[in-house]
């Protein structure tokens, strides 16, 4: 007998527009295009901001002054430090696994090296969270090492976060483009309100869980396609179109088919993601210092059969898979970079939700039956 009950709550498919809380981290206005965090534009914070200055405001609702950042960015390099345990965990996934099941291994083996993580105070659950900022780029790094046969480069504490994740990666000092080109990329993942990974990461605190567990909840989250896989995937369709010629054609076949063109659209965003314009910019100037142009000539056709024919605008993901390629990032690891600018978004909504915390528990929109006769299991057919 199907269920008959009358709904006295509206239900809303992916809890699409729903409000589940209140926050002072940021503020996302699909409408008009617009980002803030904690009040500042995203575009004056892409621009002119290092990622330890946005993590700062993070974490402490302010942005810092010079000696505030030093001090910041001192201990972020000093937290770098990987324990042993944990080296031994990536060396023994790097080449079965992809990255982030190696990233979310390897967070939830840091708990492991923290005593009585349950009874931390504030002061330390912020230093738990500098602590996975800090390690996170070093576990990416060290694994894609390892996948290619290629021995690890320690951290350097003399580089900043962007600079030193891509000196582990290449083993030599980035140029200033692919450093500012990291850094913003950072900058611009950092933090994007109740996302699918933040919300989780909301859910798992709220119970009292730790910061550990938090993080490995959200890295989990954002290793779906359609959360922080998406850049990959726009990687991948590069790589099909392969020349410009080719782009027309190849996405007026998607859009007769009803296929879906990955970096397009997004739940909030009805006009142009303004992180997506910022990337487009970097993309450009960095395929035109490589004298690589091809991928970024691909996706400004794309995103003009795509304004035309659907009214659909390029979300952050389209623009980051070509900053990735001119960083010589393999598709593999796009998610992973991503997790390692949503750390500090993360941080912060763990911080906000231990300040004023409720246990987050919905309520189903049961569509089951009901009343069902019981038979006992001799008489089962």
């Amino acid at each position: 007998m199907a269920q008959d009950m009358e709904k006295t709550n509206e239900f809303k498919k992916g809890l699409e527009g729903v409000v589940a809380g209140d926050s002072r981290i940021c503020l996302v206005n699909g409408e008009e295009g617009k980002l803030y965090y904690r009040g500042y534009r995203i575009e004056d914070l892409a621009q002119n901001c290092s990622f330890e200055e946005v993590a700062y405001l993070m974490l402490y609702s302010k942005l810092p002054n010079k000696k505030e950042l030093a001090k910041f960015s001192k201990g972020l390099a000093k937290a770098r430090k990987l324990p042993k345990e944990v080296i031994k965990i990536i060396k023994l996934k790097a080449k079965s696994a992809n990255s982030m099941e190696v990233l979310r291994t390897a967070v939830s083996a840091l708990a492991a090296n923290q005593p009585e993580v349950d009874k931390l105070t504030k002061d330390e659950q912020i230093g738990a969270g500098i602590s996975l900022i800090a390690k996170m780029p070093v576990i990416i790094a060290f694994c894609n090492r390892l996948k290619k046969d290629m021995e690890i480069v320690k951290p350097d504490p003399k580089l900043g976060h962007a600079a030193n994740f891509l000196y582990m990666l290449y083993g030599r000092t980035p140029s200033e483009t692919e450093t500012k080109g990291m850094d913003m990329d950072f900058v611009l993942h950092a933090e994007h309100s109740f996302n699918a990974s933040t919300f989780s990461v909301r859910i798992t605190v709220s119970t009292l869980s730790d910061m550990y567990s938090a993080f490995t909840t959200g890295i989990g989250v954002l290793k779906g396609p359609l959360h922080g896989g998406a850049a990959q995937e726009v990687g991948a369709m590069m790589l099909d179109i392969k020349n410009p010629a080719n782009t027309d054609g190849y996405i007026n076949n998607i859009l007769s088919q009803h296929g879906k063109v990955m970096g397009f659209g997004h739940r909030i965003y009805k006009t142009y993601d303004p992180r997506a314009r910022i990337l487009n910019g970097m993309a450009r100037k960095m395929s035109e210092e490589k004298k690589d142009m091809a991928w970024y000539d691909i996706a400004q056709k794309i995103e003009r059969i795509m304004q035309e024919k659907k009214n659909l605008y390029p979300n952050v993901d389209f623009y980051s898979a070509i900053v990735y390629k001119q960083l010589g990032i393999e598709m593999e690891m796009n998610p992973a970079i991503f997790a390692i600018g949503r750390s500090a978004g993360w941080v912060a909504h763990v911080m906000e939700q231990y300040g004023d915390n409720r246990l987050i528990r919905p309520l189903d929109n049961y569509i089951g039956d009901i009343g069902l006769k019981f038979v006992p299991i001799d008489s089962r057919k």
